[in-house]
């Protein structure tokens, strides 16, 4: 089918190394840092409660992964060491914070520059 979405066949919480692995079924792989997951947590708390209320997130660099929750079939929880559960990763999303994770990264970089955080 033209329109079907990536679906996730492996899911891997590796705390270690603070990453989440995922494998989908169109052959793409992405290894997500624990501190992009939570700067770009699809929570509330992150991104508000409209368009243009996203929460610049700092301090994040060293923040870990505790657990990952499955919700129905759309969906996984991420539980932070940070106390962070609130987000809701629905598997289009966490295809398309793999498939975006450098340039996400590197505007959040920027964005905690300009307003004089800092990322520890």
């Amino acid at each position: 089918m033209a329109d079907a979405r990536p679906w996730p066949v492996e899911l891997r919480l590796k705390r270690e190394e603070r990453v989440l692995e995922i494998d989908f079924d169109d052959g793409s792989h992405f290894r997500l840092a624990a501190e992009l997951l939570r700067v770009e947590s699809p929570s509330a708390e992150v991104k508000g409660h409209g368009t243009g209320q996203k929460v610049t997130v700092p301090g994040k660099a060293g923040v870990g992964l505790v657990e990952a929750e499955p919700v129905g079939r759309y969906a996984v929880r991420l539980i932070f060491d940070d106390g962070h559960d609130t987000g809701l990763y629905s598997w289009d999303y966490l295809h398309e914070l793999g498939r975006k994770q450098d340039v996400l990264m590197a505007d959040y970089a920027a964005e905690i520059a300009r307003l004089g955080l800092s990322r520890d």
